[in-house]
């Protein structure tokens, strides 16, 4: 029995759930993980984020608590260890919007609907304390892992000076449209969101990944919602979307669209770059099966008027075509670092 599983077990007993049964719920792409306590008086989850692997519970359990102060249904926090990184939660249940919608499509408009309510919600209210910015420059070097990583795994060349060109012009433009700071949760779509019909108002929408939050443009979590990695939004969808937010939070249509599209734009960028990264470094091959989406979503972004100074730049990007996909595929595991 590893060391790791000792510590999980103490931690179970000392939390009084001794007597449940547990099992594995998920992993994702960092190095937490999470399993389902499941006894007769209820169930709990327990997220086991390794200090020693650069995990921290301190993040997720001060934003929680902002959260379901503003009686938004973040899971509760029924125990917590930030020596050992582990935590035990509210078990808010299975019903992640991508599979509701898997089988009851007809929702969609009800889910997507609730969700963009929720971030006006929440953009209603002062930040918490602490959060870092997700400001130009930050946004700006992560939006260039598309040269750094996408780029040179697809074509075993050095990031050229179309990087350089890209991220002088790219910084201005996010400098001037981009200032406006809230509270963001970075990670806000439907493989993160829970459906929970039984409550009411936007506490239907139950969240899940937010512990990366920081401070930030108040389009960037709309544009997680309705530009998803892993599940194609209708276009539809997200002009109505778009529409609704603007509609209730009074926002000037043409600024709140430049930074949506501009966003986006660094969102799917670096995601492009993330992407290929788990892959090439890490061996999650399967992340490259979603880059096409990503691709054609960046491309929705580039076709916005106030991205034009980054185009030419953003050219020199090889399109993600079969051949290009399976040159991810083959070196997989195969790049441990680019410095």
């Amino acid at each position: 029995m590893s060391d790791r599983t000792d510590l999980i077990d103490a931690f179970i007993e000392r939390s009084g759930w001794s007597a449940a049964e547990v099992s594995l719920l998920a992993g994702d792409a960092s190095n937490r993980r999470y399993f389902r306590l499941t006894s007769d008086t209820g169930n709990a989850v327990l997220m086991d984020a390794p200090p020693e692997k650069g995990e921290d519970i301190r993040p997720f359990v001060h934003i929680a608590q902002y959260l379901t102060g503003l009686g938004l249904s973040a899971p509760k926090v029924l125990a917590e260890d930030d020596t050992t990184g582990l935590l035990l939660l509210e078990d808010l249940g299975d019903a992640l919007f991508a599979r509701v919608l898997e089988t009851e499509p007809e929702l969609e408009n009800s889910l997507y609907s609730t969700a963009t309510d929720l971030l006006a919600k929440l953009h209603e209210n002062d930040p918490p304390a602490g959060l870092d910015p997700y400001d130009p420059p930050r946004m700006t070097d992560l939006a260039a892992l598309a040269f750094d990583w996408y780029a040179f795994a697809a074509t075993g060349e050095k990031p050229s000076d179309s990087r350089q060109q890209f991220h002088d012009s790219f910084r201005r433009l996010l400098a001037d449209n981009t200032t406006e700071s809230v509270l963001i949760q970075r990670d806000y779509h439907a493989e993160n969101l829970l459906w929970l019909p039984d409550r009411s108002g936007t506490a239907r929408v139950g969240l899940l990944d937010f512990q990366d939050a920081m401070l930030g443009h108040r389009a960037y979590d709309l544009v997680s919602l309705l530009q998803d990695a892993r599940r194609d939004v209708p276009e539809a969808t997200e002009t109505a979307m778009i529409a609704r937010y603007i509609e209730a939070t009074r926002q000037d249509d043409d600024s709140f669209r430049t930074a949506y599209h501009l966003l986006g734009a660094q969102r799917n960028l670096r995601i492009l770059g993330v992407f290929a990264r788990l892959c090439v470094r890490d061996g999650k091959a399967w992340y490259v099966d979603m880059i096409p989406r990503v691709w054609n979503l960046l491309q929705r972004d580039l076709a916005h008027p106030a991205l034009a100074p980054v185009r030419p730049a953003l050219d020199t990007l090889p399109a993600p075509s079969p051949d290009i996909l399976q040159r991810l595929k083959d070196k997989c595991a195969t790049i441990p670092s680019l410095s």
